[in-house]
């Protein structure tokens, strides 16, 4: 049973307010660590934990909260969900020391982890397949445009309040999308949902944190470490454990089959290569923009402006494009022009001006767009109705974990060419462990020395270390678009949806 069609628009609205909000909580922090510090007086350690306790918790909680809400109800989770991650925000913004944020940010974790799957699994049991790839799109936007917002709301946040504004702000913006979605949104479930699956459970969430954990630490202790070792070879273990009991297990939480379906298995591909695409340049970019062209926090946002236009234009793009042609050879475009678009930003040069860089920022944010939206699209219409929860919950945990090992490694790429080419000859021993540990470092170290050596050399070595982030991501792009082109099923598969049926097991009520 579908809802009323302005009904339902409404309630896509109030769906995307939640991923609004989740997409700058993931930014929002990063200008506020600093005045976060100072007042609290958190060490490296604190702040550090600030970050990865949010990361960790959600990472775990993904797949069963997938599966929770495909059992009692979507609609009922996800509104639990929203209100964990408001009254968690509201108690980030409360807290009196770095402990009590810490623990703000595990259940702000947890609400986040509820929020991402349950919202996206809504989407197919409300909109008809004619439908569903512009409510995607929506979705997908809304989540992107928090990314360059949360910058700039948190520079004009803590200009004028506190620093605990930054978690309040989640707050109103929680609370309307909740009631939003209450009034608007019917209830859907699987009645047939398999019961809660506890090693399944326990086996996911161990070895997701382990992993989570394990790459968190590696740029930081180097890969080679002990610690960073053991931890990572305990995740491959853990998750090796939990995909073959979930192939034996009587219930459960995780349909492996799904991986047999190449609409669903290559359009999974795309998703991930796609994100961790976008989330390299989001790493690498805004320290180029503040450290190099001497931008503010707020500025930074600004100028990330051009690549989610490019990410709106190719969302409009695949919504009339794909029901003409099918998915597979708008993803394969996308992933062309993403390669084209990094493989010209590899070119940039530490004395090119922002004008010169726009071009490529409009080329990746439209390849993303082209990508990763129908990918999304491809793999909600090769979920089978009954599943969607936990299906979703399985495409968010792969697209999240992929993101962050994709963020680890191109950091690493970046601070091994940054490392190898700033000079700090003659500078004193802690003042080139800073320059050599990070460009606003020695950003820093350059301003107390009056040293423009010192300033010029790290900017160029960190464009340098840009460069070949980006130039690997190109290349990556590349490969993925030849591995689609090659192997993913086209329309004949049934990729376009458009006349794909309607479950017999999914109950709506209203």
């Amino acid at each position: 049973m579908r809802v009323g069609n302005e009904r339902r628009w409404w309630g896509l609205g109030a769906l995307a307010l939640s991923m609004l909000a989740l997409g700058f909580d993931m930014t929002i922090l990063n200008v506020a660590l600093t005045t976060i510090s100072e007042r609290l007086h958190a060490s490296t350690s604190e702040l550090q934990w600030i970050v990865d306790s949010y990361l960790l918790v959600f990472a775990a909680l993904l797949l069963p909260a997938g599966l929770l809400g495909d059992r009692i109800g979507r609609k009922r989770t996800l509104l639990a969900g929203m209100a964990v991650f408001g009254a968690a925000s509201l108690a980030g913004a409360l807290a009196g020391g770095t402990g009590g944020v810490i623990a703000a940010r595990a259940f702000m974790g947890l609400g986040a982890a509820i929020m991402m799957p349950l919202s996206m699994s809504m989407l197919p049991a409300v909109f008809p397949p004619h439908e569903r790839t512009r409510a995607i799109a929506v979705w997908s936007s809304a989540s992107a445009l928090g990314l360059p917002i949360g910058p700039l709301l948190g520079g004009w946040l803590l200009e004028h309040f506190s620093w605990g504004s930054i978690f309040l702000v989640n707050v109103p913006i929680v609370a309307l999308g909740g009631i939003a979605l209450a009034l608007t949104m019917p209830e859907t479930r699987d009645p047939a949902a398999p019961r809660a699956d506890g090693p399944g459970s326990l086996l996911s969430m161990g070895g997701l944190v382990a992993l989570v954990y394990g790459v968190i630490e590696g740029p930081v202790r180097g890969w080679s470490d002990p610690v960073v070792v053991g931890v990572l070879a305990l995740a491959a273990v853990l998750l090796a454990s939990f995909v073959l009991w979930e192939r034996r297990a009587p219930h459960p939480m995780m349909d492996v089959r799904l991986f047999r379906d190449g609409r669903f298995s290559w359009a999974m591909v795309a998703a991930v290569a796609a994100n961790l695409l976008m989330g390299g340049l989001l790493f690498v970019f805004p320290q180029y923009l503040q450290a190099v062209l001497g931008n503010d926090a707020f500025g930074t946002g600004l100028r990330l402006i051009p690549m989610l236009l490019g990410l709106l234009a190719g969302g409009l793009t695949t919504d009339r494009v794909v029901p003409r042609t099918g998915h597979k050879p708008v993803i394969v475009t996308g992933l062309l022009v993403l390669a084209a678009g990094l493989g010209w930003g590899a070119f940039t040069a530490a004395g090119d001006s922002y004008g010169s860089i726009v071009p490529w920022l409009l080329l990746i944010g439209l390849g993303c767009g082209l990508s990763l939206i129908p990918a999304m699209d491809a793999l909600m219409a090769a979920l089978p109705a009954d599943q969607a929860g936990r299906g979703s919950g399985l495409v968010q945990t792969l697209r999240q974990t992929g993101g962050t090992l994709g963020v680890a490694g191109l950091g690493s790429l970046l601070a091994a060419v940054y490392h190898d080419r700033v000079a700090t000859g003659g500078l004193p021993g802690e003042a080139a462990d800073a320059a050599h540990d990070s460009v606003g470092g020695a950003v820093a170290v350059a301003g107390r020395l009056h040293d423009s050596g010192l300033l010029a050399s790290a900017r160029d070595a960190y464009v340098h270390g840009m460069d070949a982030v980006l130039a690997a991501c190109a290349a990556g792009s590349l490969l993925v678009a030849v591995l689609l082109l090659l192997f993913q099923p086209g329309r004949q598969g049934a990729d376009s949806g458009a006349d794909e049926p309607e479950s017999t097991h999914e109950h709506v009520a209203p």
